[in-house]
C-alpha cells in the first residue's frame, strides 16, 4: 500500500512576546562571527540560488555586527495525495532562531503546518522547542488538531495490509512540558502536562457480524487521557532541524489517574535516544542511530492512544508504512540512517536508512513479530542559517508496503 506522508510545518508564534524580546547586548562576538562565516562560506541554498538566477548578488550576513537574535524562516506550499487523505493542500514552514550568543547556545525552533484534504480532513499540528538565555529552561510543545479518518489493521504484530477497517475521529493533543537545567551541561528535568482527546469516533468498513479488534478491546465514542508527567531530557543537540555529532535522550513517565477525567487508568512510558556520530572529522556526513520506545502499563489506554506505527510527534517513525499501519500496547523502534553531501555547496546531499519496528499481541502481550524497512532520500537546502532541508524519502517494508515520505528538517 503506497503512503505518501506530507509531515510539513508553517510557522506559528505561540510562546510569550516577552520571549522574543530583543536587547542590545544580544550580539554575536566578533569570534563567533568569524567562525560563522568561514563555516558559511561557500555554501549555498534554495534563496540563494534564487539570487543568482535574477543575477544579484549573495548576502553573507555575518559581519562582526550582527545581532544573534535574527530568526530564520523555511516555508514551503504543497500539493500531496495520500490513500488516506486522497489530494491534500498545506501550506507549511519552519523556523529557527536563537535566543542567546556564544557557542553554547543552543538553536529553538518552531515548526507547523495546516493541510486541508479531498476527504474533508483537517491538520494542523504545532510543534516548538525553545531554549531560554543561557540554555537554563527548555520550553518543549506539541499541540496537534486532527479531523481525521485513519485505518486501523486490528491488534499486534499478525495481522495484515489487507485487512482494516476505518475509524473516523476528531482529536485534540495538547503536550506541553517545561525543563529545568541541573548540574549536568545538557541535563534537564522538568513536568509535562498531556491531554488527549478524542471525540466523535466511529468505525466503518467491516463486514456485518464481524467484530473488529476495536469492539474487542473495548469500543466508546470518545476517550480522555489526562495526566502529569514527569520529564528527564539530555540534549546535546545544538541544532535541533539538522543535528551533527551529538546525543540527545528523552524520557517521559505520565501516570493516567482518576482525578484528571480518565475513564481508564493506565501508565505510560515512552523512551527517545538518538545519536549523531561524524565518520570523519573533514567530512559533513552524519551516521545517526534513533530509537522510540513506547510501553503502556497497569491498566488499558484507550484504543488510539495505544502505542502505534507514525504516531510520535513529528509522525516519523516508520518510514516504509502506513500510518497506524501496527497498534498494541507496547511498541519499540530502531533506525540507522546515513547523510552524505552531493555538492560541495551543500545545496543537495542523500540518505540511505533502514529501521524495524514491533509491537506486543493482544491480550497476550508478547512481541513475536518484526517489521522492517529500508530506503533512501535526497535532501535540498532550504536555508544554511537555520540548516533546514526539504527530505524526500522512498522506503519499501514488509508485506508489500512502500511509499513516498516528505518532511520539511531531518526525520531525527
Amino acid at each position: 500500500m503506497r503512503k505518501i506522508r506530507l509531515t510539513l510545518f508553517m510557522f506559528v508564534l505561540l510562546h510569550a512576546p516577552a520571549l522574543f524580546a530583543q536587547t542590545p547586548e544580544n550580539k554575536i562576538s566578533v569570534e563567533d562571527s568569524i567562525a560563522l562565516c568561514e563555516k558559511q562560506k561557500g555554501q549555498l541554498d534554495i534563496i540563494d540560488v534564487y539570487w543568482k538566477i535574477i543575477k544579484k548578488p549573495i548576502v553573507e550576513e555575518c559581519e562582526p555586527s550582527k545581532q544573534a537574535w535574527r530568526f530564520h524562516p523555511s516555508v514551503l506550499p504543497a500539493f500531496g495525495y495520500t490513500l488516506a487523505t486522497k489530494l491534500a493542500g498545506l501550506v507549511a514552514s519552519n523556523i529557527g532562531f536563537y535566543t542567546d550568543i556564544g557557542v553554547h547556545a543552543k538553536l529553538s525552533a518552531i515548526e507547523a503546518s495546516i493541510s486541508y484534504t479531498q476527504n474533508n480532513q483537517i491538520i494542523l499540528p504545532i510543534l516548538t522547542n525553545i531554549w531560554t538565555k543561557g540554555n537554563k529552561y527548555n520550553w518543549l510543545g506539541d499541540w496537534r488538531f486532527y479531523k481525521y479518518p485513519e485505518y486501523t489493521y486490528g491488534l499486534g504484530g499478525h495481522t495484515t495490509i489487507q485487512n482494516y477497517t476505518q475509524l473516523n475521529y476528531q482529536c485534540i493533543i495538547i503536550h506541553e512540558a517545561v525543563l529545568k537545567h541541573i548540574s549536568s551541561s545538557n541535563l534537564y528535568l522538568g513536568l509535562a502536562y498531556n491531554l488527549d482527546y478524542h471525540w466523535n469516533i466511529s468505525e466503518t468498513g467491516y463486514p456485518v457480524g464481524d467484530t473488529t479488534s476495536f469492539q474487542r478491546y473495548g469500543r466508546t465514542t470518545s476517550s480522555i487521557s489526562s495526566g502529569v508527567s514527569v520529564n528527564a531530557l539530555y540534549d546535546g543537540r545544538k541544532n535541533s532541524i539538522n543535528p551533527s555529532k551529538a546525543f540527545y535522550s528523552s524520557v517521559s513517565f505520565c501516570p493516567y489517574v482518576d482525578l484528571l477525567w480518565n475513564k481508564s487508568n493506565y501508565r505510560s512510558l515512552i523512551i527517545d535516544t538518538r545519536k549523531y556520530f561524524k565518520p570523519s572529522a573533514k567530512s559533513d556526513n552524519i551516521l545517526a542511530f534513533w530509537t522510540y520506545d513506547w510501553f503502556t502499563f497497569n491498566g488499558n489506554a484507550p484504543y488510539l492512544d495505544l502505542p502505534s506505527t507514525g504516531w510520535d510527534p513529528y509522525s516519523n517513525v516508520g518510514r516504509g508504512y502506513i500510518q497506524s499501519r501496527l497498534r498494541g500496547k507496547n511498541f519499540i523502534y530502531l533506525e540507522a540512517e546515513y547523510r552524505f553531501t552531493l555538492l560541495k555547496n551543500g545545496l543537495l546531499g542523500g540518505v540511505v536508512f533502514t529501521n524495524a519496528q514491533s509491537v506486543t499481541d493482544w491480550p497476550n502481550n508478547k512481541f513475536t513479530v518484526i517489521y522492517p524497512a529500508a530506503g533512501a532520500g535526497i535532501r535540498i537546502k532550504l536555508n544554511r542559517h537555520s540548516g533546514a532541508n526539504l527530505a524526500i524519502d522512498y522506503a519499501i517494508g514488509r508485506g508489500g508496503s512502500n511509499g513516498l515520505f516528505i518532511n520539511l528538517g531531518e526525520v531525527f
